[in-house]
């Protein structure tokens, strides 16, 4: 037999071997996905850092309500509308209200910048050796394995006493927007043939801004553009333990592992495209709806195509709306209606108001969509998702796609750092562990001159 028949032969064993009959499941009250039957999360563990709300259970049934999102007990709309009514930005004060459970004073917030800002640089040997001279096709791919490196640069890199695993966490966070942004710069210049530009990072200006000097240059970008880059790191920062990225975290960091390694769990979670990809999905999906709807402006003819796609008769054929529906969201997404607010000025700056306005209209008829293709009573409350709206807002900005999952990363590892110092410092002090249900049965082994 060749090595192609002995590959497939020994991949169709592989795909037996894997097979499970699907009334199992059932049997065995097996709560796939850590989901009960009610499609609601399963319950593991305790947390003061966020809270995700998306329906009510009364009477043993799940009632939708209006989405909120709370950091440490605020609600997301609350701290974005403050820092935006003061016309300033708010991702370093989000960090620090994950981190220490309560707002900084101003002096407390204008240190804690200061002290973010000072750690932004990486050791150029660092930046040669792991970003520039080891190449790479995706900047989460380059990302995990740099912070893999940091470990090395740690000179107490496996203690988790609570003041290393704050001086780490801040570390990283500070290091996220720098690693990035030289990761991205790499690879356009090592596949795309672009001219690689590697710009110090600057520290009398925010994240958001900090990172579009890096990625961008001085002044190629606007403020309205740095507001919604910060807004959407703001949004992304944190969304309870149960998502998938932050459980991984709790997970890995349960077995009591450095941080670099937790982190990088983290990372490789969240590059899965069911987890950090869904923005370019909705980008690739509104590209087929703009080329096939002629009048975008036509609820009819929007509504009939979007129930083509639901059908698997239009757009990737996968018969999924991207960018609506969610685990917990039902009725609204709050993240989805806060970068919307601002996303419209986006589009008037940009000269992309038509799009916006066929995003809005999408989003206002999909609900209806759906109810029409499953059926009044049959189908689940849906609504658009923050992702329905980030694509195009970093689109308008001229941020390339592959940086949409990393910016994700770039704000995620503040509610990942706190996440890992409650799950060491005052959670069940276990490893996690759940149980699986062998269902293959039992067999005798067999002289290897007998099989």
């Amino acid at each position: 037999m060749d090595e192609k028949g002995f590959l497939t032969k020994f991949e169709e064993s592989v795909l037996s071997a894997c097979s499970i009959d699907n009334d199992l499941f059932e049997k065995y009250d097996v709560k796939r996905g850590l989901r009960n039957s009610d499609r609601t999360g399963v319950l593991v563990g305790l947390t003061n850092i966020g809270d995700v709300v998306g329906y009510e259970k009364k009477d043993g049934k799940v009632i939708p309500v209006p989405g909120k999102l709370l950091y440490r007990g605020i609600e997301i709309s609350d701290i974005t509308h403050g820092f935006q009514k003061e016309k300033r930005h708010g991702f370093d004060e989000t960090v620090f209200l994950l981190l220490a459970g309560r707002l900084p004073s101003e002096s407390e917030l204008r240190e804690f910048s200061a002290y973010l800002a000072g750690l932004r640089a990486l050791p150029d040997s660092f930046t040669n050796n792991m970003i520039l001279s080891l190449k790479g096709r995706d900047v989460l791919n380059i990302l995990a394995r740099s912070v893999l490196g940091l470990y090395t640069l740690d000179d107490d890199p496996d203690n988790i006493s609570l003041s290393n695993m704050v001086r780490q966490s801040l570390n990283l966070i500070a290091k996220f927007p720098s690693i990035i942004a030289y990761s991205y710069q790499a690879l356009r210049h090592a596949y795309h043939g672009k001219t690689l530009s590697i710009r110090h990072p600057r520290t009398d200006i925010t994240t958001a801004e900090n990172f579009l000097h890096l990625i961008k240059g001085d002044k190629a970008y606007t403020q309205l553009q740095a507001d919604l880059v910060d807004l959407a790191l703001v949004l992304h920062a944190e969304h309870g333990g149960g998502n998938n990225s932050t459980f991984t975290m709790r997970v890995t960091s349960s077995t009591e592992t450095d941080i670099y390694s937790a982190v990088t769990a983290a990372i490789g979670s969240l590059k899965g495209p069911l987890h950090g990809g869904a923005n370019l999905k909705v980008l690739e999906m509104m590209e087929n709806i703009k080329e096939n709807v002629k009048d975008w402006k036509d609820r009819e003819e929007v509504e009939n195509y979007l129930l083509r796609i639901l059908k698997k008769e239009a757009n990737d054929y996968s018969g999924k709306i991207y960018g609506v529906g969610h685990a917990v969201y039902t009725v609204s997404d709050p993240r989805a209606l806060l970068l919307r607010e601002k996303a419209r000025d986006l589009a008037g700056e940009s000269g992309r108001l038509d799009e916006f306005e066929l995003y809005c209209l999408i989003e206002d008829i999909t609900p209806d969509v759906f109810k029409k293709f499953k059926g009044e009573g049959n189908g689940k409350t849906v609504c658009v998702n923050v992702d329905f709206y980030s694509g195009f807002v970093y689109s308008c900005i001229g941020i390339s796609k592959d940086l949409y999952t990393p910016l994700f990363a770039m704000a995620r590892i503040a509610g990942w750092c706190a996440h890992r110092i409650e799950e060491l410092t005052f959670s069940a002090k276990r490893i996690i562990r759940p149980a699986f249900k062998n269902v293959y049965g039992t067999r005798n082994y067999v002289p290897v001159c007998q099989r």
